[in-house]
């Protein structure tokens, strides 16, 4: 994630000046590679000698990412972290806290809210053209997509989870274009049918790690209600008998649906994807679908989410996500693996 990052903030004029790794081989790797002057070894030293820096982004495994988030708002950053927000909803109300209590940005790389049909698709919403959106359904499945075997993604107490929290940005982007409504029930259930079977492991990842652990789902399936009367399922896998691997929000409104959609091959690959955006109404008399034609972006947002982080601390943009959505998400997050775990809908409210 560090080349997006810092192509990010760079392209919004950010200067990106040091390198934090506890590995002194992976910093100066990175320090090379990005073209940054200065590395450390560890955070603490970092603040010690550049009083003047304004930011940090954060990009660990998951459960690194409270702690170090937690640690850069008290020495008075802004701070920009990789999803998941956290391990758990109750250690992202405390980074949020933090955030109103140091008077700091906090955001999180939701990027596919980045992305050039999520643009397009919210200025549908402005318009008044879908009305508000009553049931919407995030999709994240595949086939053969589990990233290693042993290493920290699939292991629970630095993960947090499997699927459904690695691959919440369908579950994020569903949820913003509801606009975020209160969350009371969840159903939810998850499976780990394929999770050690290396047949089953994706294109990319880390490497597996012999003895290591694997402890966590290869699916997930969940339904939400909300206070509003609005309702959202969602699919989450790593590997799960289909076609090929989807990424997608299909919603519902009152007056108009729509879709966006990343289809890929069965490699896997960014490059091989085709994205598409559509909406959904009825004109004349007759169904009508409507194609938006938006540039291509293969980073999926990534780095125009780097780039709103920069621009919202110079004042220049309004932030694509706020630290009260991530706290939302990771409540259903945390209420569907409850459910999974007693076999009983969960209350959010």
């Amino acid at each position: 994630m560090a080349r997006y990052h810092v192509a990010g903030f760079r392209d919004a004029g950010a200067d990106v000046v040091a390198v934090v790794d506890q590995n002194p081989a992976a910093a100066e790797e990175a320090s090379r590679k990005y073209g940054v002057d200065r590395t450390f070894g560890r955070t603490k030293d970092l603040y010690a000698a550049m009083h003047d820096l304004d930011a940090v982004s954060v990009i660990t495994p998951n459960a690194f990412h409270y702690p170090l988030v937690m640690e850069a708002l008290t020495a008075g950053k802004h701070v920009f972290c990789e999803k998941p927000p956290a391990l758990n909803a109750v250690d992202v109300g405390r980074m949020v806290e933090a955030a109103d209590q140091a008077g700091k940005t906090l955001m999180f790389n939701f990027n596919n809210r980045a992305r050039p049909e999520s643009f397009a698709m919210r200025a549908y919403f402005a318009s008044g053209a879908v009305g508000r959106i009553n049931s919407a359904q995030a999709t994240w499945i595949r086939r053969n997509g589990i990233p290693g075997f042993g290493g920290w993604f699939t292991t629970r107490r630095l993960s947090g989870g499997g699927p459904l929290i690695d691959l919440l940005h369908m579950v994020d982007l569903a949820l913003h274009f509801m606009e975020y409504p209160e969350p009371r029930f969840v159903l939810g259930q998850t499976f780990s049918d394929f999770i050690d079977n290396k047949e089953f492991k994706g294109p990319w990842g880390i490497p597996d790690v012999q003895d290591g652990i694997t402890d966590v789902e290869a699916t997930a399936h969940a339904f939400v209600t909300f206070t509003s009367g609005q309702v959202l399922s969602i699919r989450s896998s790593w590997a799960e008998m289909n076609e090929r691997e989807v990424v997608s929000v299909v919603f519902q409104g009152q007056k108009a649906g729509g879709k966006i959609q990343r289809l890929f091959r069965l490699d896997g690959i960014d490059a091989t994807s085709v994205d598409t955006c559509e909406i959904y109404s009825q004109e004349n008399g007759l169904p009508v679908n409507r194609t938006i034609i938006v540039e291509v972006d293969e980073t999926m947002g990534r780095t125009r989410s780097a780039k709103n982080f920069a621009l919202v601390l110079e004042d220049k943009e309004a932030p694509l996500n706020l630290p009260s959505e991530a706290h939302t998400l990771m409540k259903i997050i945390d209420g569907i693996y409850a459910s999974a775990e007693t076999g009983r809908p969960v209350a959010l409210t």
